[in-house]
């Protein structure tokens, strides 16, 4: 990765309405993140979590190392942010998420991390100088409410659950802290050589753990696809997409994908698993994606 960065585009203004290809992106990501916590679930029945990690990032890693434009090189300043990024975005929530699901069900984890936005908004405001208003800042009140309301049903079956609700937590505060601090390494490099270089450090600081997890795992189809799918798709192509619309409507705003992930992850849940699915958590469905859509709305210019 010797390549001289290409200019990159200048980010969109975060204020106006998303546009037909930011929507496009917005859903796709959506779905495909949303169907990560069922194929995580399907690996652990063969595969230790270390060795889903491992291949989750590895593949995604090599997926973006086979398409053009994805070398640069990183100025000295930006070398602390890029490896504090390739940790809190991909290596630490890539490392709890399977461990949290030996404790908790796949709709469980996909509701839990709805509340990425917040913590985006929060360590904005707090540690970037950003401001969340108007329409943006009613969608995030919306969303979390109808977070809240997926969430409680399975919150008040019992403390079992708790180390896993608090592993998936940690993992959502390390996104909300990374997609602030990847939005000026995006804008200054572009999406592309970003993702893959933070995949293949992630892919450095994984293979302890994964090559730990070998001996327990056994090879089966299912599992193995299942986890393929997770690296190319859900990680490579995936993490890909969400930088370009992070570069293009801004941090706090693409964070609101995570508005419609429980949605995604709960009807996978139930047709593929059985998951119980209780009158309320439908509520909060469709408050997390009236959320995304206030959130998306064009705000008005201050006079």
């Amino acid at each position: 990765m010797t390549a001289a960065p290409a200019p990159a585009p200048a980010v969109a203004d975060p204020g106006r309405a998303f546009s037909g290809s930011d929507w496009a992106i917005f859903l796709a990501v959506s779905a495909i993140w949303g169907s990560s916590f069922l194929l995580i679930d399907i690996g652990l029945e063969s595969l230790e979590p270390g060795v889903i990690t491992w291949m989750r990032v590895g593949l995604g890693a090599a997926t973006l190392a086979f398409l053009p434009g994805s070398g640069m090189r990183l100025r000295p300043e930006d070398r602390l942010r890029m490896l504090t990024v390739s940790v809190t975005w991909v290596a630490l929530p890539f490392t709890l998420f399977p461990l949290a699901e030996q404790h908790i069900n796949s709709a469980v984890a996909g509701l839990l991390n709805g509340g990425m936005p917040m913590f985006t908004a929060l360590f904005g405001l707090a540690l970037f100088g950003r401001r969340t208003t108007g329409p943006q800042l009613v969608g995030l009140g919306v969303g979390l409410v109808g977070v809240a309301l997926i969430s409680l049903p399975s919150l008040t079956e019992g403390a079992s659950e708790a180390l896993g609700v608090a592993m998936v937590v940690v993992a959502t505060v390390g996104y909300g802290l990374s997609v602030n601090l990847a939005a000026p390494l995006q804008a200054r490099y572009g999406p592309r050589p970003i993702v893959a270089r933070m995949l293949v450090l992630a892919t450095l600081w994984t293979t302890p753990f994964g090559l730990y997890g070998l001996p327990e795992s056994s090879v089966e189809p299912g599992p193995i696809v299942a986890v393929a799918v997770l690296g190319v798709v859900g990680t490579g192509i995936a993490y890909l997409l969400m930088g370009t619309l992070v570069s293009r409507v801004g941090p706090t705003r693409a964070s609101f994908i995570t508005y419609l992930i429980p949605g995604v992850s709960l009807v996978l849940g139930v047709v593929f698993r059985d998951d119980h699915v209780a009158v309320l958590a439908l509520v909060g469905v469709v408050l997390v994606v009236g959320g995304a859509l206030l959130a998306s709305r064009e705000e008005s210019p201050q006079s």
